[in-house]
């Protein structure tokens, strides 16, 4: 009897017929190194698999565990781990191969073998973040970790029925009390809370300091919270009422009313969030925003930071004082103290921070609040004389940039650059402000309080 010859393979069989590991096989069809299925899912035709080199196919093999994958994968989130940002577990490597993002090489399929080089193609995505909350669900302490908040407020949370598990697992604590069922939930709907919710308080809830009630206490469950006006809409998607009016207007597939009256009408929150994020009205907030900021002290050499979540407060007042929070290391907290414990405080060579332009502050930058969050965050606040604020200086080392008035007008030998305030950045060559002429001029911080005052009275 004559045994025809197999014309379609399997994996398990295509790695026999090659006389490869079956892991080896599923890597070169994961990498390309050998065409993709093209007889059915999973299945190929003798024509692929006899085409492929079976020595290309083993020595391109090489696997890590899913715990490696995973802390290589927190690394690419940033050192030290921003804040809002979980690190990456095992069991999120084998959510990322569900997801099709890494191969499954082998193990077990909760916490498999992946290759080391998808891995670090995956660390290099800028979309990382998104992906992460995309398709790893997460615990409560994680999610925790995640909204920024305490476990007993994501607990909170969860009970005033803003968020609901999407899956569970069993976990085996052993002798902490054997195998449990953990929720898991979408951390997308947990990073949209802060949107979606925009009447709680995130920053107060954030910074509640151990021991001390939460915002969140003072909430009751209530189905009227899921339920939004067209005020509420307009919050969420930051945009005035009549954007709202006039989307509802346009669009066919606007979600219809669910109570309230033809002038008042009440619209499900999550089918309202659910049209916004479809429409691209809303996003995803993959992260806290980050300043860096230039430190130095009096003579001494420049030090870079992160601040993350930072908050700033620009004072209107030449006589205020301007203020810069966030979240911050110890290890930068102490160092940033140390820069800042000298006479004349630290220079803010160059601050970077949203919302605001390149900023710098010769001196007087101190440290006024240093305090750890319930939630075990390292919140840190400095301060300086509003005064002292200018605009920071193109070059590498920062610095703030000065304007100086002459009490004579500028004249047409005037080669320097001019301002609207009316002061000048004097060049040593220029005739009427170099060197060799050493004008008396009044100095002003270029970009700040004064400078902007003149610039109104100049426009007046």
């Amino acid at each position: 009897m004559v045994r025809s010859a197999r014309e379609v393979f399997d994996e398990g069989q295509a790695a026999g017929r090659l006389r490869v590991p079956v892991a080896a096989w599923r890597w070169a069809t994961g990498s390309g190194l050998v065409p993709v299925a093209d007889v059915g899912p999973g299945r190929w035709s003798r024509q692929v698999v006899e085409a492929a080199d079976p020595e290309a196919v083993r020595a391109a093999l090489r696997g890590i565990e899913a715990g490696v994958a995973a802390d290589r994968l927190t690394e690419a989130l940033g050192v030290p781990l921003p804040i809002l940002r979980p690190r990456v577990t095992a069991s999120a490597v084998g959510h990322l191969v569900r997801a099709g993002l890494l191969v499954y090489l082998g193990g077990d399929p909760q916490f498999p073998v992946v290759h080391p080089d998808q891995v670090a193609a995956l660390a290099r995505r800028r979309d990382l973040p998104a992906l992460l909350d995309r398709h790893v669900p997460l615990g409560p302490d994680q999610a925790a970790v995640r909204l920024g908040v305490r476990r007993s407020d994501f607990d909170r949370v969860v009970r005033l029925g803003w968020l609901a598990p999407v899956a569970t697992v069993e976990v085996d604590f052993k002798r902490q009390g054997g195998v449990t069922t953990v929720p898991l939930y979408d951390a997308q709907e947990i990073a949209l809370l802060e949107v979606v919710r925009p009447f709680v308080d995130w920053r107060a809830v954030r910074t509640a300091r151990a021991g001390r009630r939460s915002p969140l206490a003072a909430l009751d469950p209530s189905p009227g919270w899921e339920q939004v006006l067209l005020a509420e809409v307009a919050r969420i998607a930051r945009v005035g009422r009549a954007a709202v009016v006039n989307w509802r207007r346009r669009h066919d597939d606007f979600p219809d009313p669910v109570a309230g009256a033809d002038v008042h009408p009440q619209f499900d929150r999550r089918a309202v969030v659910a049209w916004l994020l479809a429409h691209d009205k809303i996003e995803v907030p993959t992260g806290p925003t980050i300043a860096t900021l230039v430190l130095a002290a009096a003579g001494g050499a420049s030090h870079r930071f992160r601040l993350d979540d930072p908050w700033l407060h620009l004072a209107d007042d030449a006589g205020g004082e301007d203020t810069l929070s966030g979240w911050s290391t110890d290890d930068d907290a102490d160092a940033i103290a140390a820069l800042a414990a000298g006479e004349f405080g630290a220079s803010l060579r160059r601050l970077t921070a949203p919302g605001a332009g390149p900023l710098a502050v010769p001196g007087e930058v101190r440290v006024i609040d240093r305090f750890r969050s319930g939630s075990g965050g390292l919140r840190l606040a400095l301060a300086w004389p509003a005064g002292l604020r200018g605009t920071a200086a193109p070059r590498p080392a920062g610095g703030v940039v000065r304007h100086g008035v002459a009490y004579a007008g500028a004249g047409e030998a005037c080669v320097c650059a001019r301002h609207d305030c009316g002061g000048v950045v004097p060049v040593s060559w220029c005739a009427e402000h170099g060197d060799a002429v050493g004008p008396v001029l009044e100095w002003h911080p270029g970009g700040g309080i004064r400078c902007t005052d003149l610039s109104r009275r100049a426009d007046g």
